[in-house]
């Protein structure tokens, strides 16, 4: 099924380039018609670059660019035409199923919570929702980062987002739901964990209680649910443990002809294990509680990225997750 997606063409830290590349990449590979939002000046020699024969891609104008040093806060008022405005305004008015962008974070909640798309009514603050894939497994972590502090009755509707995220667009029949702490037994971390614990038990979910980070790398748990200051901590230093192994195992390679002749052996194997850990193979992460679909990648997105936040994007559309959470969620 061909699908209208928005992509923020001013987004990541490189732009234009590796966005519009990526944009390209999806538009052959998926079919979809592809809306470039951004400074025509500047899209479309970078779109000129690229093969475009039977790609339907559109540029959309946009000309204000919001960068990684502008405060969400402000954003909203004194940019109204950048690319996050427009792109997301594309989604509200209909002409587009989801918007991609490697952008602000804060500046694309600000912009998408208080200027163009709004909370679905009874959602009483949005999660976004980070996806890591260790092998074949996909485990969902929400909040990342949208709400810094949180309360009980947020993450029981966090929880209740990403149960119906990973049945719909994930395909896991029945999520395993766990709370994270710093221990398993009930009881066990802060007053909002235990709070939120309690909340969590009475509702219709396969809430299997506390869990720590080592149960996000075992396949024991499906989504993970937390505030956005530790969710977007615990993914932050999991990205960079994954970082630090990778460059100890090239340093300890390059010690002696004897292994580096191993590792030259072990290179498929490197190569097969590095794109299993690979944020680029997940692309984005879904802002869930908004009246549309919303993806935010990297500012570091390479087009592989990109490519792939746009088949996030697709896959969330698809299985109508912005329609159930409008429908089935349980006001705690």
């Amino acid at each position: 099924m061909s699908l209208n997606i928005a992509v923020d063409a001013m987004g990541s830290d490189t732009y234009p380039a590796p966005d519009v590349a990526g944009s390209v990449l999806a538009a052959r590979e998926y079919g979809d018609h592809i809306l470039l939002v951004g400074d025509e000046a500047v899209v479309r020699p970078e779109l000129a670059k690229h093969d475009l024969q039977g790609l339907k891609i559109e540029v959309v104008h946009a000309p204000d660019v919001i960068t990684m040093h502008d405060k969400p806060g402000s954003v909203g008022k004194e940019k109204p035409n950048s690319s996050m405005h427009i792109g997301m305004g594309l989604v509200r008015d209909g002409r587009a199923d989801a918007f991609v962008s490697a952008g602000n974070t804060g500046a694309a909640l600000s912009i998408a919570t208080l200027f163009t798309l709004r909370r679905i009514a009874g959602i009483k603050r949005p999660a976004l929702c980070g996806i890591i894939r260790i092998g074949e497994i996909a485990v969902m972590v929400l909040d990342v980062g949208a709400n810094t502090d949180s309360k009980p009755e947020w993450l029981a509707q966090f929880a209740q987002m990403g149960d119906l995220f990973s049945r719909l667009s994930l395909g896991i029949p029945k999520p395993r739901i766990g709370l994270l702490s710093n221990g398993e037994e009930d009881g066990k971390g802060d007053e909002l964990v235990r709070t939120s614990g309690a909340l969590l038990k009475a509702l219709p979910l396969n809430f299997i209680g506390n869990v720590e980070p080592k149960h996000l790398l075992s396949g024991m748990v499906d989504v993970v649910v937390t505030d956005g200051y530790v969710g977007n901590i615990l993914l932050k230093s999991m990205e960079a443990a994954t970082r630090l192994m990778g460059q100890t195992i090239r340093t300890e390679i390059k010690r002696s002809p004897l292994t580096t002749l191993g590792g030259l052996l072990a290179r498929p194997a490197f190569r097969s294990v590095a794109r299993m850990v690979d944020p680029a193979e997940v692309g984005g992460a879904p802002l869930l509680g908004v009246n549309g679909v919303i993806i935010i990648g990297h500012g570091s997105s390479n087009p592989f990225a990109i490519k792939n936040a746009i088949r996030q994007a697709r896959k969330t559309v698809l299985g109508k997750v912005t329609e159930a959470i409008a429908s089935e969620i349980h006001v705690a």
